[in-house]
């Protein structure tokens, strides 16, 4: 790193506080996305600045901070968008770490931090965070105007999307900045140089019948944002709005040649929340990838709902190297789908997933337990269903009060009780507390998630498809990862 940098952008990483044990071989090391974003608008603009990646070098907080002196940044900032929406959360337990061992080393650095839970409550992490500075949006163009700000001693007042104390103590949370338009030019991320691109590696079911080849690895996005409003969900938290901006599709494909070409990366994520929504912009990708003399070597998953793929459409995303799609099912009972804001139909759930299964693309289902009207009945149902379909894998996931989502705000308002440290949001930490419903208690949801896991991956119907699919290794694999169960608080309090 240089010398007296402007700024030093942070990722805190956390990977086993949050996993547990699960975060040593199966869970992925992704390039962290957003740290990449802020550092390329930085670079941009004119300020010398680096970028951290903790987690993928495997820092203890002193190495990172040794790292922090050798750079003196006038600014640090923590980036804890996590990798998927859900995860900011859950990595401000990494971050507050770091930032105490700022504080307690007494570094000339000032501390913003930036990311989907904090600008969900983006005063109550000033007050209970040790750092100077949230930022109550997206967080480039805070960013940018923060370091300005600070190089020429002038007003915060003037930084949009800065909270901040004044010499009053009084928290002032000034207007955010318009949303970046021009993701192209402005939020490109072409940082890749600056990372240490040979630490990242896939996650596990990604390579089933090639693990070998998870790494190298990397991720990309297309679009930022979701224009649905499903009430577990906090994505558009930093946007304040359900926003939806695309990338060029020509820019997309570029970047994937370089990290093809410059790093011999063929093991991809889209990050995007909703990759298969607009036709024009996702099948563009789509012909273009094709295109690609490598074309038959990507292993690319993404994201999509039911409601928005087409049978029509699959053998192009095949062709472009897409392997994987992930489909948010979360429910078999269509009126706790509905409470969720995601109105299915089961007999097409079932199709579906059968048809993408049949264009040669894997499919992993998404499920979620506890949703508003849950019951031991309806999750029952939903983990019948999950038997039923026979995905190549499924996630199981307990309802979760997201700062930033419509659950969370209930929540407050009905007085629900939420879990008591950040960690607790982690659907595998040990602290984990998810929502109670109307009619079973949080523990009980808990209980039946982490059966429901078991029950699943030990299925001899679900082995002998993956034997028969992956091979008897990634059959092994399986059992192996299914051997141990997670450590829980609630469980040994309330049965």
């Amino acid at each position: 790193m240089s010398d007296a940098l402007d700024v030093l952008v942070i990722n805190p990483g956390g990977r086993k506080r949050i996993y547990q044990s699960l975060g040593d071989e199966l869970t992925a090391i992704e390039p962290p996305m957003w740290a990449r974003l802020i550092t390329g608008y930085l670079i941009d603009k004119g300020f010398s600045t680096d970028i951290l990646d903790t987690e993928a070098l495997g820092l203890d907080e002193q190495e990172v901070v040794e790292r922090v002196k050798g750079a003196s940044p006038r600014l640090i900032v923590l980036v804890v968008y996590g990798h998927q929406p859900s995860a900011s959360t859950q990595s401000m337990v990494a971050a507050r770490v770091l930032a105490q061992e700022f504080k307690q080393q007494k570094l000339d650095s000032q501390i913003v931090i930036v990311g989907g839970h904090v600008a969900a409550l983006p005063e109550r992490t000033l007050k209970e965070e040790p750092i100077d500075f949230a930022c109550s949006g997206e967080g480039p163009e805070t960013c940018a105007q923060l370091i300005q700000a600070l190089k020429n001693n002038s007003s915060l007042r003037e930084v949009q999307g800065l909270v901040w104390q004044d010499e009053f103590g009084q928290i002032i949370n000034n207007p955010n900045p318009p949303l970046i338009t021009d993701l192209d030019n402005e939020l490109h991320g072409n940082v890749w140089h600056m990372l240490p691109m040979k630490s990242y590696r896939a996650h596990n079911w990604q390579c089933f019948g090639e693990m070998d080849k998870r790494m190298p690895y990397a991720s990309i996005y297309t679009t930022l944002g979701c224009p649905y409003k499903c009430v577990f969900c906090c994505i558009n938290a930093p946007f304040h709005e359900s926003n939806y901006r695309c990338r060029s599709p020509q820019v997309v494909v570029d970047e994937i040649d370089v990290l093809v070409r410059n790093y011999n990366v063929k093991t991809f994520k889209i990050v995007d929340e909703m990759f298969v929504l607009k036709k024009n912009h996702y099948l563009k990708i789509c012909q273009l990838l094709a295109e690609k003399p490598y074309a038959s070597e990507l292993n690319i998953w993404a994201y999509a709902r039911v409601d928005t793929v087409r049978k029509d459409t699959l053998a192009l995303m095949r062709k472009a190297g897409i392997r994987w799609l992930a489909l948010g099912i979360e429910s078999a009972d269509e009126t706790v789908r509905d409470g969720a804001k995601k109105s299915l139909n089961s007999e097409d759930i079932v199709n579906i997933v059968h048809d993408i299964q049949a264009a040669d693309i894997n499919v992993i289902g998404n499920y979620i337990f506890g949703l508003p009207n849950d019951s031991l009945t309806t999750m029952r149902a939903t983990l019948d269903l999950a038997k039923n379909l026979n995905c190549d894998f499924a996630n199981f996931y307990s309802a979760m009060a997201y700062p930033g989502s419509k659950l969370y705000r209930d929540a407050i308002q009905n007085n629900i009780e939420l879990p008591k440290e950040w960690s607790g949001y982690s659907q595998h930490s040990k602290d984990c507390l998810p929502l109670a419903t109307e009619f079973e208690s949080a523990a009980t949801v808990l209980k039946f998630r982490d059966d429901a896991f078991h029950e699943y991956f030990e299925n001899e119907n679900y082995l002998n498809f993956i034997e028969q699919k992956f091979g008897k290794d990634t059959r092994t694999h399986i059992e192996k990862m299914s051997g141990a169960r997670l450590c829980r608080d609630i469980v040994d309090v309330e049965p």
